[in-house]
């Protein structure tokens, strides 16, 4: 990796150690194309989406919405809440961060943790999005009241800015030789933003967008589906971020063949959340019909740390009818097969 991409030896600041993540090539095929997967884990928070967090409070400071003893309040399901407690906490922000019972608990936890405000909505038991439920709730939060900010994720501009820096990491170390980019499409921010910036650096590289089995970016039908974090529920508004101007192919994973692949992967050391098991499902199985010596990123967007009661739990997935030895047998083999051409 070129010594550009290493982050500085000392810092101020828990934010100044986003960005420069690492590039993991995880499998190659026999025609020399590769699988490298760009581990967003290793931003503060385990997680992508600090990135845009951080651009959000930026926005919102530059546009003079928000000032000094300020309040932020999001509509989250973990990721996004996270880094903007972190953000929060250094620049002396309260946050207020509305969630659902489809969150993670070791994410709620270190929301509050990091001193944030827990509004739960769906408080019925019952474990379904409630997407937009949520972000009704945190704008009413918001309406009217003075130095306080509503940073709506879905429709904020400044989500998909944060990611511009993925696009420049990715050229830097790899000399501007990409082929595909395939990601997971929640807000489109992580996807869209990477995308968008790269049309400016490179040419010819294909965007492929992956959203959970009952999402409905991509079209129906819809149900429920256990990947945290990322696609479109059933009576939630596409969010403003998803350009299908940009996109070349969108496509859906089960959460039993996502699941499965993130089980498979960290039989190679490396935990990745359930959302990324479905972006690396499709990469993995894509990546032998690639054009020799072809190179695909997938943005790995979440750590499996989080998970770890969950994907990770065989009880959980037991219970849920989510547990595949089948499927998990035939990602191991894949990745045995590829990871022997490395």
């Amino acid at each position: 990796m070129p010594g550009a991409l290493q982050r500085p030896a000392v810092v101020a600041r828990v934010s100044d150690l986003i960005g420069r993540t690492p590039l993991l090539e995880l499998a190659v095929t026999e025609t020399g194309s590769r699988l490298l997967l760009k581990l967003e884990m290793y931003n503060p928070t385990g997680t992508a989406k600090i990135r845009m967090a951080r651009a959000m409070i930026d926005a919102a400071e530059t546009a003079g919405e928000l000032r000094s003893g300020g309040r932020i309040i999001e509509s989250t399901s973990g990721n996004t809440g996270l880094g903007l407690a972190v953000v929060a906490a250094e620049r002396g922000y309260h946050f207020t961060a509305v969630v659902d019972n489809h969150a993670c608990a070791d994410k709620l936890r270190g929301m509050k943790a990091l001193g944030t405000d827990l509004v739960r909505v769906g408080d019925d038991g019952t474990e379904a999005l409630a997407t937009a439920a949520r972000e009704e709730l945190a704008e009413q939060m918001a309406r009217g009241q003075d130095n306080t900010v509503f940073t709506e994720q879905h429709n904020n501009p400044a989500n998909g800015a944060g990611y511009f820096p993925v696009a420049h990491e990715l050229v830097e170390a790899l000399d501007g030789k990409l082929d595909v980019l395939i990601a997971a499409v929640g807000t489109g921010g992580a996807l869209f933003g990477t995308a968008r910036e790269l049309r400016t650096l490179i040419s010819g590289f294909t965007v492929v967008g992956v959203e959970p089995k009952g999402s409905i970016a991509f079209g129906g039908p819809a149900h429920d589906y256990y990947q945290s974090g990322t696609g479109t529920p059933e009576g939630a508004e596409l969010g403003a971020l998803v350009d299908f101007g940009l996109l070349d192919e969108g496509v859906k994973v089960g959460d039993i063949e996502a699941f499965a692949t993130c089980r498979a992967v960290a039989r190679t050391g490396l935990l990745i959340g359930g959302s990324a098991g479905g972006v690396v499902h499709e990469a993995l199985t894509r990546l032998s019909a690639l054009p020799p010596g072809s190179t695909m990123v997938a943005l790995v967007n979440d750590g499996g740390e989080k998970y770890l009661d969950t994907v990770f739990h065989d009880d959980w997935m037991r219970e849920r009818d989510l547990l595949s030895p089948g499927a998990e047998q035939e990602i191991d083999e894949l990745l045995t097969k590829l990871r022997g051409n490395r």
